[in-house]
């Protein structure tokens, strides 16, 4: 491996995912400033990126980081973690759900964390901000701003179906999920431009590109932060087999990822001593909660054969209707699959939702075991507040090895049973006119009747749990913000002992917000550019 010589640069930013983009097209506004902003992965020109319906189609391609999780123990099995690498990180492999979460998961943050400053009424006009919304307006959602938001430009009649049904079961109509209150039924609106998607690479750093002091390097691995001191000064990488250095006068702002970010502070030496001591791994900086508190949404499907109708995948997903998408972006290739859903609460009888539900008419994420040969329609159950926690570790001081992810997925009995209760509450909502009429049998679980919610055994739906969930794409909280003793940032995002060092990215959250972690993420990084701006040089 050869090395080259250091560069100099006002900020670096590591990851150009969702947060890292938004910053880099924020702080190079200021012409006197340089910005580098470095990406592990490469360039997003692959049309697939720019498909909604051609989501699934990115995983294990070089645009994914094709994680897994260790064994998880119960069922026995690993997990598929996609995450997205290239430019916009995964808003450019995500299904592209715009969904903030409510109102109580940010004064949480403020109230029972100590992040003071990130309370609902704080953080609302950051989503505003980033927002260009095609219908919706005032005073929740903004009409300017580059990341645009639409309703979908296609809806399959299944969707439209069950979110009938939803309402006769006896969920109220919801129009904008990330309005007053997120609870009730309704269409998804998604993340994409006149049925194109639109991540943070298209809205913030494509038009960006031009600007002189902006410099951007994909294909470009950080393997360590260079401290001076209790100082960060630089980040190493590794880009066309040299490594090399780059020197921020100002700061170094970390946008991995809930994965890419705790690992990049390990290999740094910023962490728990004793797993870095085990790692071999000096220690510069001990911060026992680096890589602790990972939570994710686990989501199980409901699935079932339909009849006088079609799969967007098997039936739609046609040579003819791919050239109407690139002619005129609409059709079914304009799908996210995940097109309807509802925000409910199954465990108590409070009104704050405990349970998210998306699906669509396909085969939409059944662990990528099952490829159903004929038409279904599926329904993912997803519980919003997970009781447990993860740790993603390393134990070795090389970079380019995966690292140790264990989101412990089954370690609270609370969780599994809010997931038949919310099984239970699918089973029922299909039954409901006019979907139950398009329903032929059942195909997961199967073999009972349609799987009507009575004609079930609780231990039978855990252990369908156990067997067919996968990850919902939402980890978050290896670098919590917060006031706590195991936080490892303060609420200007700073990283605790280290100067000139910001984590900007999911793993801030102190908990997972109350639904798809796109939005949330794009808000935080609106908010951190305000906070880095105004720092004095």
């Amino acid at each position: 491996m050869n090395s080259t010589g250091t560069e100099g640069f006002d900020y670096v930013i590591v990851g150009a995912g969702s947060a890292g983009c938004v910053l880099a097209e924020r702080l190079s506004r200021d012409e006197r400033v340089r910005v580098l902003l470095l990406e592990a992965g490469g360039p997003d020109t692959d049309e697939l990126i720019h498909v909604p319906a051609a989501l699934g189609m990115l995983f294990g391609t070089p645009a994914d980081w094709s994680y897994r999780t260790v064994e998880q123990p119960r069922p026995g099995r690993t997990f598929s973690w996609p995450r997205g690498k290239t430019l916009g990180g995964s808003s450019s492999t995500n299904v592209m759900i715009y969904i903030r979460g409510d109102r109580h998961d940010y004064d949480s943050w403020r109230d029972e964390h100590g992040a003071k400053g990130w309370g609902y009424d704080d953080v609302l006009p950051y989503f505003m901000k980033s927002e260009s919304n095609s219908r919706l307006g005032e005073p929740y959602h903004g009409s300017h701003g580059p990341l645009h938001v639409e309703d979908r430009v296609y809806t399959h009649e299944l969707s439209q179906s069950w979110l009938d049904a939803a309402v006769a079961w006896g969920l109220d109509r919801n129009d904008d999920f990330a309005g007053a209150s997120p609870a009730g039924a309704g269409l998804y609106q998604v993340t994409c431009h006149h049925g194109r998607r639109w991540s943070t690479a298209d809205a913030y750093l494509h038009p960006a590109l031009g600007r002189p002091n902006l410099t951007v390097r994909t294909n470009a691995l950080a393997t360590r932060i260079a401290l001076d001191g209790s100082r960060a000064i630089g980040v190493t990488y590794l880009r066309d087999g040299q490594e090399r250095t780059a020197h921020a006068d100002r700061e170094i702002l970390l946008c991995g990822g809930s994965i890419n970010s705790p690992q990049l502070l390990l290999l740094s030496g910023i962490g728990d001593p004793g797993e870095l001591h085990d790692a071999g791994i000096d220690v510069r900086v001990a911060l026992p909660g680096v890589g602790r508190n990972l939570q994710d949404h686990l989501m199980t499907p409901v699935v079932w054969e339909t009849r006088n109708s079609t799969d967007i995948v098997r039936d739609l997903l046609t040579p003819d209707n791919l050239e109407r998408w690139r002619a005129h972006g609409d059709g079914p290739f304009a799908s996210n699959y995940g097109e309807v859903g509802a925000f409910l609460n199954v465990t108590d009888d409070q009104s704050r939702p405990d349970v998210q539900l998306v699906g669509g008419a396909t085969a939409l994420v059944l662990s990528g075991e099952e490829e159903p040969d004929r038409p279904v329609f599926t329904m993912n159950c997803v519980p919003l507040h997970p009781r447990t926690r993860g740790t993603v570790r390393i134990t070795s001081p090389d970079p380019q090895a995966p690292p140790l992810i264990d989101p412990r997925y089954f370690d609270v009995p609370a969780d599994t049973s809010a997931m038949v209760a919310a099984l239970r509450a699918v089973m029922g909502i299909a039954h409901c006119a006019p979907f139950a009429q398009y329903l032929a049998r059942s195909y997961l679980p199967a073999g009972d009747n349609l799987n009507r919610p009575d004609g079930m055994s609780d231990a039978a739906l855990e252990e369908h749990v156990r067997r067919w969930s996968a990850t919902a794409y939402h980890p978050v909280g290896t670098c919590a913000m917060g006031s706590a003793h195991d936080a490892v940032v303060n609420p200007d995002l700073e990283v605790y002992g280290v100067e000139r060092l910001r984590v900007v990215d999911a793993s801030v959250m102190p908990t997972v917000t109350s639904g798809n972690t796109n939005a949330p993420t794009i808000m935080i990084a609106e908010k951190a550019a305000e906070l880095i701006a105004e720092r004095p040089c």
